[in-house]
């Protein structure tokens, strides 16, 4: 949780705070960091010393500064977020006597709708015309599971080669919240992790690794360490001819889930969303579809 701002003096009792979340992913913990760290030297130089002396107005006057300073809505939405959290937490603690943060609100999203991968793109990511040597396998294994399952790229990565059952075609991935959550493997997934597991990790180990590798992982690093996010991500920019997140990969697989048919509440399960409200989302980038579609085909579109 490195950050170039200094750590918040022991009267702000943030290191007591983030040790509190238990149930929040390491990226979501270090947004946290930041966020107090950036919050409380800011207000520092308002001649604030203590969250006792922290108002409702100065809360509000902060993402008002952060708007100022051109900070994208979602970027401030989360600050609002972790200053709602805290100042609970700190009342629940009996560190402060009243919650300044109550009710605070911060501009909505900007809406932007998610990108959805064209045909040629996926199957350029997917690699189906890749030779699979050992790293072109563990490549092949990343995108499917991605696209095939719908993962979140910290789930992906978090995977062990226990958690996969070939035989019942399904893998268990450890979501937000620390709730695990069983899902399908689609045939061409299935076929590469077969791969995989049965002799081409081994090869991997063998050839490419220049470490001992980590056991525990489904996935390794050439470093033989568990493959990271960055990792995923510098993957998917050596198949793309353009930067691709693997986020772009799961919003795809919802889209063509529910342009294929599939009702919401199902894809909300297997996304491991909490509130149907983010799965209703994709339902906009669906109709989007749908227009294109309906205006490119369509004689009075």
């Amino acid at each position: 949780m490195a950050s170039a701002l200094p750590e918040p003096g022991p009267r702000w009792r943030s290191a007591e705070f983030l040790r509190s979340l238990t149930a929040v992913s390491p990226a979501t913990l270090t947004a946290y960091d930041r966020d107090l760290r950036q919050f409380v030297d800011w207000i520092g130089r308002m001649g604030v010393e203590t969250p006792e002396a922290v108002t409702r107005l100065q809360l509000r006057r902060h993402l008002g500064h952060l708007t100022i300073r051109n900070y994208a809505k979602r970027t401030i939405a989360r600050r609002a977020s972790t200053l709602r959290r805290y100042f609970g937490w700190l009342l629940r603690a009996n560190v402060i006597a009243t919650d300044p943060s109550a009710g605070l609100s911060a501009p909505r999203g900007d809406g932007r709708l998610p990108r959805v991968l064209r045909r040629d793109e996926l199957e350029q990511i997917l690699g189906t015309d890749v030779v699979p040597g050992p790293t072109d396998l563990r490549d092949s294994v990343v995108t499917e599971l991605l696209y095939g399952s719908g993962l979140r790229v910290a789930e992906l990565c978090g995977i062990s080669p226990g958690e996969v059952d070939l035989q019942a075609g399904t893998v268990d991935v450890l979501g937000k919240g620390s709730k695990y959550r069983r899902l399908p493997l689609s045939e061409p997934c299935s076929q590469v992790l077969d791969a995989w597991l049965h002799g081409g990790r081994a090869a991997f180990v063998a050839d490419v690794c220049r470490a001992d590798h980590e056991p525990g992982a489904l996935l390794l690093n050439r470093r033989g360490n568990r493959l990271g996010p960055r990792d995923a991500r510098r993957i998917l920019d050596a198949r793309s001819s353009e930067p691709t997140h693997p986020h772009a990969l799961r919003h795809t697989f919802a889209t063509h889930l529910l342009d294929g048919g599939a009702d919401l509440r199902t894809v909300q399960e297997l996304l491991g969303h909490a509130d149907l409200g983010t799965t209703q989302l994709y339902t906009h980038v669906s109709r989007e579809r749908l227009r294109k579609v309906y205006e490119q085909s369509h004689p009075r579109a």
